[in-house]
């Protein structure tokens, strides 16, 4: 069991989410890193979609009322009882111990994982918080001081203390760059009115956009020199998933995140491939990014370099323990 310490509000707990029920109006939710998320389980011998605690306000502090492997990744600079923990890294905490979160200047959001994972109610088959459905997590609502959460029981979590991750941000730098002044580099395609926008429409892509502080778990809005198609467009309400770019009459595009609405009737004009969504998870609010016109060739090349890099960071951790084992059946 963990004891909340201190918590800023919209600190929920995630798991990769409830996909399968858009059609009655359920937004999936989950985690809106979900690499970090699944990094932050495999170290600790979970599956890699149990619960965990997706942190986005600093400084969080919870305090473990039993011995527990934990481990963060994402943002965040973490410390245990005061003591500098690598970042990406797994860690056993004993009784009484206290793990604190400050923000990092890089990333937005930190995931805090523990050997069992989070033990709350799963609703539709997920424990993902939906903060706008109001259920799930903890009375479908943010953590707050003196919450308890109780931990499942540990499968094959790893005893030892140590074990860490290469960051994606490093171990994928070449499919993940950055742009010389800074600027997120995000992969998307044209959409489905993308050509109904005209001259505007490159301009979508040739321009920097700022993540404006209008912003949250269910979409960046993003703001820059306006862009609009030369004609009203008329269009029925069409399903909507995390990743598409919508262009509202004002002009300024808004990218739905992990809390998506389930449908929508504004025009699209991109869609962001699925492997970029974790890095724009991490974006903060005031960044800046520029969209990349991708292709289906490109995305699949990049979802085979994601999916490798957990494999490794799988494979890894499986290997550990049973070396472990062995050591100990000696």
């Amino acid at each position: 069991m963990i004891e909340i310490v201190d918590a800023g509000p919209f600190n929920t707990i995630q798991d990769l989410g409830r996909p399968g029920y858009r059609n009655i109006g359920v937004t999936a939710s989950g985690a809106m890193d979900p690499l970090a998320l699944k990094i932050a389980n495999l170290l600790v011998g979970n599956d890699e979609g149990a619960a965990a605690i997706e942190v986005q306000t600093f400084p969080f502090r919870l305090r473990f009322c039993e011995a527990t492997v934990f481990a963060v990744t994402g943002g965040g600079d973490a410390t245990l009882d005061g003591v500098a923990l690598p970042p990406w890294w797994m860690q056993t905490a004993g009784a009484g111990q206290c793990l604190e979160l400050r923000p990092s200047p890089a990333s937005a959001r930190a995931y805090i994982a523990f050997g069992g994972g989070v033990d709350v109610p799963p609703v539709l088959g997920s424990r993902s918080t939906s903060l706008r459905g109001a259920f799930g997590g903890i009375d479908g609502r943010f953590l707050k001081k003196d919450d308890t959460l109780r931990l499942g029981e540990p499968g094959g979590t790893l005893p030892v203390d140590g074990l860490g991750a290469v960051p994606p941000a490093k171990a994928l730098a070449a499919f993940f760059p950055n742009a010389p002044d800074g600027a997120l580099l995000i992969r998307a395609l044209p959409a489905g009115e993308h050509d109904l926008f005209g001259a505007d429409a490159e301009r979508f892509w040739s321009q920097s956009w700022k993540i404006s502080s209008q912003s949250d778990r269910t979409g960046y809005r993003l703001s820059g020199e306006p862009v609009r198609p030369p004609a009203s467009v008329e269009m029925r309400s069409y399903g909507i998933v995390p990743g598409v770019v919508q262009v509202p009459p004002g002009g300024e595009p808004i990218v739905q995140m992990s809390d998506a609405n389930t449908a929508g009737g504004y025009p699209k004009i991109a869609g962001v491939v699925e492997a970029d969504l974790w890095r724009l998870g991490q974006a903060r609010i005031g960044s800046r990014l520029r969209f990349v016109r991708s292709s289906h060739a490109e995305a699949r090349t990049l979802d085979r370099a994601v999916a490798d890099y957990v494999e490794d960071v799988r494979n890894t951790s499986q290997m550990v323990a049973r070396a472990l084992k062995t050591i100990a059946g000696r």
